[in-house]
């Protein structure tokens, strides 16, 4: 291996020891407390109203290193990512957006409910398309995760108006929007339950506000077992 300064020597390698990465050794796994990981996922539902305040500084950025670590196909990391986080900005994206298919009665979240940032996932026009897809699925779920550990809530958009976009944020013409992601304080109660009693999978949200997601049971997808 040759590192950046041209001297051969060994590779690095990295620890995660109580939540810390630290360098030195192989990556281990340890017996300490932590949260299930299908907890987690199952936590870490579509959001859609949320507590209109500032983020933390440095949220965003810190998403999108998430991100930057995560698998990419053929490891060429061609995704590039662009963040609005200023009231301005965030005003500019908000009507580009286009929410909740299912709920035919809402426009989207009202003031006060807004989130207070996005990432919008970007790649090269014409380029790389499928693997481009793949990719930015890989990196939404990742910033998605990852937010959740910090209680914040996000909403995946692939129903945008990219002109908007690309005005709203000044993303240059040899890049094209392919995802928004919304991000704020989670404010939403959202419950993960099986088929609706008719047996369509249709999210809905009951008299309290409460949202609720139909998911199949595990017997219905896992098919084949050899």
């Amino acid at each position: 291996m040759v590192s950046r300064d041209g001297v051969r020597g060994k590779p690095r390698r990295c620890e995660v020891r109580a939540g810390v990465l630290e360098e030195g050794s192989l990556p281990i796994i340890t017996k300490e407390p932590h949260m299930d990981f299908l907890e987690l996922a199952t936590k870490a539902r579509t959001c859609r109203r949320f507590r209109e305040e500032s983020l933390p500084a440095g949220t965003l950025d810190w998403m999108v290193s998430c991100a930057r670590v995560a698998p990419c196909g053929g490891n060429a990391q061609a995704l590039r990512f662009a963040v609005a986080e200023s009231p301005e900005a965030c005003a500019a994206v908000f009507p580009a957006l286009k929410w909740a298919a299912m709920l035919a009665d809402w426009d989207g979240p009202e003031a006060g409910e807004r989130p207070s940032g996005y990432i919008v996932i970007m790649g090269e026009t014409g380029a790389r398309g499928r693997l481009n897809a793949i990719d930015m699925g890989i990196a939404a779920q990742t910033m998605q995760l990852a937010a959740s550990t910090r209680g914040l809530g996000c909403c995946i958009f692939l129903s945008f108006d990219p002109r908007l976009i690309r005005e709203a944020l000044g993303i240059p013409a040899e890049l094209e929007p392919l995802l928004v992601m919304a991000v704020g304080l989670e404010k939403e109660v959202r419950r993960v339950e099986g088929p609706n009693p008719d047996g369509s999978l249709n999210y809905w949200r009951d008299a309290e506000g409460v949202h609720h997601v139909p998911k199949r049971p595990l017997e219905e997808l896992l098919i084949i077992r050899r």
